[in-house]
Order: structure tokens, then C-alpha cells, then sequence
């Protein structure tokens, strides 16, 4: 309960402080002034990169051997969507996301490996996607700050990824110590993520499917806010676009706010104020497009409620 107050005056603090260093009424026009049909377009937009969600979670449940219907995967990730939206957590999501696939996988540990493997492939191609966008920015004559930061931590997640699949003997070694405690629940559940990173390492195919996957989901979240930058008549460049949407969004998984609030709109209006930008502009930006995000969260919101 604790960490929800602060979490709370993290991002009422943040949010105070953006706003009050805007022009509000600017604010206000902007948005009353925004342009229905490229909204739409962006929800079209975030609906696909959801789809393209589904079928790379498929991929890695199929690399492990987990036939999931379709159809109920679809179910599911739009619900995990309504749940990250409206709890007061990033994780809400992938907790029904197990539940959903645990039955099929027969553990709770395996299907709860392949989320992470989602997880982490969804953060590496995050960060390439703003290592790309900040190298493209560079040879257009934009400098980001920190770009090289990014490209470090990029190299660090394939190099990391590609090391526990090619040298399966690494993630034994790291389990030692929870063998060592001679507890037979965590033993089996050590065991069981071993063969899961062996049937990875097996499936070299499907894990670059996965990525590949990933990759267009990040390119697809990109889309959605210049779609919504269109209709908000916010003069977002693309290439700008393509940094700063990546990088709020690993900004925004660090569990200091709720649901990002804050942090994301002080992240846009950072960026926005650094290539002289209208500040009102990254904050209508911000706030509209997770306007757009929750409104089309209650999907799953409503196909949550059909379940019980």
C-alpha cells in the first residue's frame, strides 16, 4: 500500500509540474482543435501491433511445444492490456497472461518463462528501434543526448540473450544456489526452467520470428503517436518521434508512477523543449494518446467481463 502512495505523489508531482510550466489554455485549443479521422487511423494502428502481439507470443509457445487456440490468446492479451491500463502496476497483465496459458503449458513456471522471453525481446527491440532512430537523428544533423547509452544497452540485451541461448550450461550455473537450498518446489521449478531455455536454444527460427515481431510492434507503437501527433497538429518529426516514443516507454516501466503518469509527460516535454518545440504540444501529445490507448483497453475490459 505503501509504494501505491508514493507512486501516486510521484506522478501528482510530476504531472504539477509539467503542467504548470505550460501554456494551459494552448493546451485546451489544441486538443479541442484535434482532427477525429488520424485518431482513428491510430487506433487502427495500436489494434495491429496487438495482433502482431498475438502471434509472437504464439511463436514462443510453439517453440516450447503449447498449442494455444488463437483465438484465445487474443482474448487474453487484450485483456492483460485492460489490466496494465488500470491497475496501479505493469505486471497486471502478464499475471493474466499465465493464468491463461499455465493450463495448456502444465506449469505455471513455463508459461511464466515465456512471458519474460516476450518481455525481454519486446525491451531489446524498444531500444534498437531508439538506437536507430537516434543514429538516424545524428546523421540528419539532430543530436540526442544519451544516444550512445542506448546503443550500449541494445548491445547488451542481444549479447545476453544470444549467450544464454548458445550456452545453456550459464543459466545452470546461475540456478546452483537455488539447488543448493534442497527445497523440492524450487528445484522443480529451476528444472523446469532449464529445459525451457533448451527448447529455445533449439528453436533459433522461431526466437528470430519473435524478434523480428517485436521490431514491428515497437515501429507500429511509433506509428500510433505520429498518427496521433497528426490530428493533434503537433509538429512531431519523425525521426524525433522515433527516439523519444521508445525511450518514454522504457522510461516509463520503472515502477516510480502509476501507469507511467507523470513520468511519460515530463519525458515528452524534455525532448520537446530540447529541439524547441511547444511544450503545450508533447503534453496534449502524452495525454491524448494514453486517452486513446485506455479507451481502446476497455476491449478487453469488456471481453473480461463476458469471461466471468
Amino acid at each position: 500500500m505503501l509504494k501505491i502512495f508514493v507512486r501516486i505523489g510521484v506522478s501528482a508531482g510530476l504531472l504539477y509540474f509539467v503542467l504548470r510550466s505550460i501554456d494551459l489554455a494552448a493546451l485546451w485549443m489544441r486538443v479541442r482543435s484535434m482532427n477525429p479521422a488520424w485518431l482513428v487511423l491510430a487506433l487502427v494502428a495500436y489494434a495491429a501491433q496487438q495482433m502482431i502481439g498475438v502471434w509472437r507470443w504464439n511463436r514462443l509457445l510453439q517453440a516450447q511445444h503449447i498449442e494455444v487456440e488463437r483465438r484465445k490468446l487474443t482474448e487474453s492479451i487484450w485483456v492483460s492490456m485492460f489490466f496494465n491500463n488500470f491497475l496501479p502496476s505493469n505486471i497486471g497483465g502478464d499475471v493474466v497472461r499465465i493464468a491463461d496459458t499455465a493450463p495448456a503449458a502444465g506449469s505455471k513456471t513455463l508459461a511464466t518463462t515465456v512471458i519474460l522471453v516476450d518481455r525481454a525481446l519486446g525491451l531489446t527491440a524498444l531500444l534498437l528501434v531508439a538506437a536507430v532512430g537516434a543514429s538516424a537523428a545524428w546523421l540528419g544533423g539532430i543530436y540526442v543526448p544519451g544516444a550512445r547509452w542506448v546503443w550500449l544497452a541494445t548491445a547488451v540485451g542481444i549479447v545476453a540473450a544470444i549467450f544464454v541461448i548458445a550456452i545453456p550450461d550459464f543459466v545452470s550455473y546461475v540456478l546452483a544456489p537455488a539447488r543448493a537450498l534442497n527445497k523440492p518446489w524450487i528445484t522443480e521449478r529451476a528444472q523446469r526452467l532449464e529445459e525451457a531455455v533448451l527448447r529455445f536454444g533449439k528453436a533459433p527460427r522461431a526466437l528470430a520470428g519473435a524478434f523480428g515481431a517485436a521490431l514491428i510492434v515497437q515501429i507500429t507503437i511509433v506509428a500510433f503517436y505520429l498518427l496521433t501527433a497528426q490530428g493533434l497538429s503537433v509538429p512531431l518529426p519523425t525521426l524525433l518521434g522515433a527516439v523519444l516514443i521508445p525511450v518514454s516507454l522504457a522510461v516509463q516501466m520503472a515502477p516510480i508512477s502509476i501507469n507511467g503518469f507523470g513520468v511519460r509527460e515530463a519525458v515528452f516535454a524534455l525532448f520537446f523543449r530540447r529541439f524547441g518545440l511547444p511544450t503545450d504540444a508533447a503534453v496534449a501529445l502524452s495525454l491524448v494518446s494514453t486517452g486513446l490507448v485506455m479507451g481502446l483497453s476497455l476491449v478487453g475490459g469488456l471481453l473480461f467481463v463476458r469471461r466471468r
